[in-house]
Formats: structure tokens, C-alpha cells, sequence
């Protein structure tokens, strides 16, 4: 394996600078980087998705860990400095040009169990968060998410109730599955620093609750949180048979969003599916 020159040799070298409208963030602190590989644990022969890789700076430290890597890449821009990696690490890198809002990420990563890294594009990060955590399928095929969000949306992810940060997210991440904030990142890590800290965040799916529609629990978080001020029994109204169904499970109609347990949403989705 051949050495690699410094990220930022590589950026120069290409002519890259990060793409506002991409919601890019270019991340060059190496040791900072094998900080991130390291989270999901021995990552030596495993399957790997990265979305948004950019230059390849989470990339390198993946390669480097001895994962094997899908990255989902729509940046033009970046492909060369992708494909230089890849020389130096044969067979180990697969750089799939596109969206990763329109790509069905099981069919591209095979029947094989995959981890998903990434320091995530700020316009795509939470759809993205959102469908890997949706459907009725369960267990998934990924085996974690380490994933690299604003820190306001990192704190919403692990938020608990009774707090401003508890809302949907809070609820999908953590009905069938381990939510924990893994690590701080400060904005001047970042190549253009940002104008927000970030955080990364680490799920593992655990058991899905019996009987319960994923769907279901979808709809009932976007309507209660859609109006998170309003009583339940408001913000309910226009879900059939929820404001009824809570009565029959003792759940105050009068509560709001931010009360109710991610058990409690679950218990109530369970009895609407």
C-alpha cells in the first residue's frame, strides 16, 4: 500500500473547495477521523457505506481500519481524488456516482451486513437518518450508524422527554434502537468551519416492539409533533381512533408531544396498527 500525501494536498491538487449548496464540510484532522473509524468497533474485512465522502478524508480512516468501502458520491468534483485512493487501495474501494436520496442503498451494498459511517452533508443528513430508521422490515441490514450531524440535530436524536430537543427523531431513533451522542466535534475541525458545533451520533438497532407498524408510529409522531404546543387531543384529531385509543390506554388527552415516552408512543401506535 502506498503512502498517501496530506489531505490538503490533495484538496489543492484538485482544485476542491466545499460546495455550500452540497451542504459540504470538508473534515482533514486525521487522528480525528480514526477517532470516528474506531467507533463502531473492529471494522477489519467489514462492509462499509459512506455517504458523501467528498475528498475521502473518513475514507482514508476507514480504508485504514481494513474496511471494505461503498461510498455514495454526486460530486463530480471529487471522483478523481476518490479514484487516487482507490489506486492505493486495490479492491478495497467502490465509488458509486449519485444521489443518495434516489439510490436504494440494500440492493447496491448486496445480502452482506454493512456498517454505516458518515460524515453526513447537512442537506440530506436527517431524510437520510429518517429512512434508515423507517420501514417495516427489521432487523436491518446495517448493523450501526455513526453519523456526523449539526449538534443541535445530534441532541434531538438522544433527546429523552420533557426536554425542547425530544421530538420525532427522538422517537424513530430510539423505539428500535440505541441512540447514544459518541463524540463532540468543534466547528474549526472543519474546512470551512461551519457556523454551528457538530456532534456524532451512534445507533444500534435493537428488537422491534411486537405488533406495531412502522408507518403507524410515523404518522402518529408527525402529527403530535407537528403541533408540539397543542394538546394531543388538537394535534390528534385528525388521526382516526388515536384520540379514543389513548383514553382506553389512561394516556391524558390533554398531554402534550414532548410528555409522552417513546414506550408510551409505541404502546399507542401498537393499538392503531
Amino acid at each position: 500500500m502506498g503512502e498517501l500525501p496530506p489531505l490538503r494536498e490533495i484538496i489543492a491538487r484538485h482544485g476542491l473547495s466545499a460546495s455550500k449548496a452540497l451542504g459540504q464540510n470538508f473534515l482533514l484532522d486525521e487522528q480525528l477521523l480514526d477517532r470516528i473509524a474506531a467507533i463502531p468497533g473492529d471494522l477489519n474485512g467489514k462492509q462499509v457505506l459512506e455517504i458523501g465522502p467528498g475528498p475521502g478524508g473518513l475514507t482514508r480512516a476507514l480504508l485504514r481500519a481494513g474496511a471494505r468501502v461503498t461510498a455514495i458520491e454526486m460530486d463530480t468534483r471529487c471522483l478523481p481524488a476518490l479514484a487516487e485512493l482507490g489506486e492505493t487501495y486495490p479492491g478495497k474501494l467502490r465509488v458509486v456516482h449519485g444521489d443518495a436520496l434516489k439510490l436504494h442503498h440494500g440492493e447496491l451494498m448486496g445480502s452482506e451486513p454493512f456498517a454505516i459511517l458518515s460524515n453526513l452533508p447537512y442537506n440530506v443528513g436527517t431524510a437520510l437518518f429518517v429512512r434508515w430508521l423507517g420501514g417495516e422490515d427489521w432487523p436491518p441490514l446495517w448493523t450501526s450508524l455513526t453519523l456526523m450531524f449539526q449538534q443541535e440535530v445530534a441532541q434531538r436524536i438522544v433527546a429523552q422527554p420533557n426536554t425542547s430537543a425530544y421530538g420525532r427523531l427522538a422517537v424513530l431513533a430510539q423505539w428500535r434502537g440505541y441512540a447514544k451522542l459518541a463524540m463532540k466535534v468543534h466547528r474549526s475541525a472543519f474546512t470551512p468551519p461551519p457556523k454551528v458545533m457538530s456532534a456524532v451520533v451512534h445507533v444500534e438497532p435493537v428488537a422491534m416492539p411486537e405488533s406495531v407498524s412502522a408507518r403507524t408510529l410515523e404518522r402518529l409522531t408527525e402529527a403530535a409533533f407537528g403541533q408540539r404546543r397543542k394538546m394531543l387531543r388538537q394535534s390528534l384529531k385528525g388521526m382516526s381512533g388515536a384520540v379514543e385509543t389513548m383514553a382506553e390506554l389512561g394516556i391524558d388527552p390533554q398531554r402534550r408531544a414532548e410528555t409522552l415516552t417513546v414506550a408510551e408512543f409505541v404502546e399507542l401506535a401498537r393499538e392503531l396498527s
